[in-house]
């Protein structure tokens, strides 16, 4: 039944071979070169947060008896 469905798209793509294309706001190097500014200032954005991880000195994690799931054991990272 696929295989209909897939031949049966194929046909009527073939026939409509000599419809015209929608037209274009601008040529296809200009979209595509807006398409590429736009994801280099996304990046640069995503890029700008890099450092706040680094904005202050790392603290030692203290023991919080009224967490979920307390660490049994003592040392770093618990």
């Amino acid at each position: 039944m696929l295989s209909q469905q897939i031949a049966t798209f194929v046909a009527a793509a073939g026939e409509a071979g000599n419809e015209e294309l929608a037209p274009l706001i601008a040529p296809p190097f200009v979209i595509g070169g807006a398409m590429f500014l736009v994801l280099v200032v996304l990046l640069l954005i995503t890029l700008s947060y890099s450092n706040l991880g680094r904005r202050h000195a790392v603290v030692d994690e203290h023991a919080d008896p009224h967490r979920q799931h307390p660490a049994k054991h003592p040392g770093p990272g618990h």
